[in-house]
């Protein structure tokens, strides 16, 4: 009787295993390898997601469906965990198809243990999780696959305003019934396969070549008829109609498709046409992009090194024509020692984050002068560097540890267009004057500085723009715009200091202006402070 209760128990046990593996198969990609990673056994669903046979896929290491991309620090941790510890692990893999395209899985690989606790081998179950994973990614790895593809680029006209004027939950559903409906504004000539929501009203649409090629169809046309299908139309969200016009671009190639199309979209924006083949625009585009990553790699390699250095100008007494200050100037000098201003490296490292690692630089070496100098030096800020908490309260740590010498420092104060907390702003300036620094505009007289901010920085120096010194001596509207700078200068009791002196003609120009200082090539270049120079 109890023989026949175990063997009827046993079955069960069976019949229950069967169950809860045919479970597993149906709903996970599951697969066994050995201690080596040699994989043992597929299931249908691995082979019906991954595109290979099974045949195809036993007896080879599991990196046959890794992707390229895969970072190999993951796959060091998960066998660190499966082997070394012997415990479970979990985490996100992206893997590659067959024919090349990528997928997503969250997987969970398990070491099956003997009764020693040795592995004898891994089980491995993951689920696919790329229709969860953002339009972004799915578009980013489909240009990845580097195909000959045709990509056109799509912008909702005026976006910007429709985000002013709707809530975020509304904008959301208008831009997803869009996407819906836009496969459906195509031409019935071709159809491509998705589209892939960018985000910010704008999406992407992206075939084979030769598939389209083969139809002999003329893109020009097919997305004129495109555009007219979408102005003929009406999307309707919560009972109201909406009158969408488009904007696009399209590129075929290759290599850089992405770039060229989005430099199209660009360049049709602002040129307000509705289509833009950005082939034209594609050479300069990638010149400018290779241009920003090398000057990236540059500023890198040269703040690792040390080689962000500041090179100083003297200013001079106009009237005793002797140095009573030096201005404190950025330079980065590359690994073949050539000396880069800032002209070819401060707007594209504000794109980055290396603007800001620049100015802490500056400031450190800036700083440290004070004890081989007896004049005043003068920093230059942007007020998007007051901006930054990180900034702001580094010069504050700087000041305390140079508290005997500070009283020798200017800031020079270069506005922003971007710059909007004037409260921070306004606090740093009068925060820094109470403890001896002085305060200077820079390059007055010229973009975004006027006499209105003037009230509210109320600064120690004006340094009038180079741009109307350096001709002042043949245009009359530079020199009435000096006369009338100084004028108010010398009423408001600041000082005055003009940038781009070249010559002897120009400076006694400005010294009979009543200008106080002087700074230009006329007196010095800006150079390290090597102890020649200090002499």
């Amino acid at each position: 009787t109890e023989k026949i209760k175990m063997q009827e128990e046993l079955t069960n046990q069976i019949l229950l295993s069967k169950q809860y593996q045919d479970a597993i198969d149906f709903s996970s990609i599951v697969s066994k390898s050995d201690t080596k990673g040699i994989i043992t056994y597929v299931n249908d669903n691995f082979c019906r997601v991954s595109g290979y046979l099974e045949d195809e896929l036993i007896g080879k290491p599991h990196n046959i469906v890794r992707h390229p991309d895969s970072k190999k620090e993951t796959f060091k941790e998960m066998w660190r965990t499966i082997k070394e510890d012997k415990k479970e692990w979990n985490g996100i893999i992206k893997n590659r198809k067959k024919n090349g395209e990528s997928y997503y899985v969250n997987s969970t690989i398990k070491p099956i243990l003997d009764k020693n606790g040795e592995v004898i081998e891994y089980l491995s179950l993951r689920h696919n999780i790329s229709s969860i994973m953002s339009d972004k990614q799915h578009f980013k790895d489909r240009i990845e696959q580097n195909t000959l593809s045709i990509l056109v680029l799509i912008q909702i006209d005026e976006f910007d305003m429709l985000e002013k004027f709707y809530n975020p939950s509304l904008l959301d559903k208008i831009e997803k019934k869009f996407s819906y409906k836009l496969l459906s504004f195509l031409p019935a000539s071709h159809k491509f396969e998705n589209v892939y929501n960018l985000d910010s009203g704008r999406y992407a649409l992206i075939s084979d070549f030769y598939k389209f090629q083969e139809k002999n169809i003329v893109i020009q046309d097919y997305l004129n008829e495109f555009i007219l299908n979408i102005k003929n139309s009406i999307i309707e969200v919560d009972s109201i109609d909406y009158d969408l016009n488009i904007t696009l671009s399209y590129a075929m190639g290759k290599h850089m498709l992405y770039e060229d199309a989005k430099a199209g979209l660009e360049e049709a924006i602002n040129k307000d046409v509705m289509i833009f083949h950005s082939n034209d625009t594609s050479i300069e585009h990638q010149k400018e992009a290779k241009n920003n990553i090398n000057t990236i790699k540059m500023l890198k390699v040269a703040l690792d090194n040390y080689k962000v250095v500041s090179f100083f100008q003297p200013i001079i007494n106009n009237q005793t024509k002797k140095i009573e200050k030096y201005e404190s100037l950025v330079r980065v000098i590359d690994e073949s020692d050539n000396v880069i201003t800032p002209y070819y490296f401060l707007s594209i490292s504000k794109k980055g984050t290396y603007y800001n690692k620049v100015t802490l630089r500056v400031l450190e070496n800036s700083f440290s002068m004070l004890n081989k100098l007896t004049t005043s030096i003068s920093i230059n800020l942007s007020t998007l560097d007051i901006e930054k908490d990180e900034t702001r309260n580094r010069i504050f740590e700087l000041l305390e540890d140079y508290k005997e010498e500070r009283h020798r420092l200017v800031f020079e104060l270069l506005e922003d267009e971007e710059a909007k907390d004037f409260k921070t702003i306004k606090k740093f300036i009068k925060d820094v004057k109470a403890l001896g620094i002085s305060i200077a505009i820079d390059d007055f007289g010229a973009g975004y500085s006027n006499f209105e901010r003037l009230l509210e920085f109320e600064p120690d120096i004006l340094k009038i723009d180079g741009s109307l010194v350096k001709n002042i001596d043949e245009n009359e509207y530079s020199l009435s715009v000096v006369k009338t700078i100084v004028a108010f200068a010398k009423e408001q009791k600041i000082s005055t200091i003009a940038e781009f002196v070249e010559n002897e003609k120009i400076f006694n120009i400005l010294k009979d202006l009543g200008v106080d200082y002087s700074q230009g090539y006329y007196f010095g270049k800006p150079e390290p402070l090597n102890k020649n120079f200090l002499n």
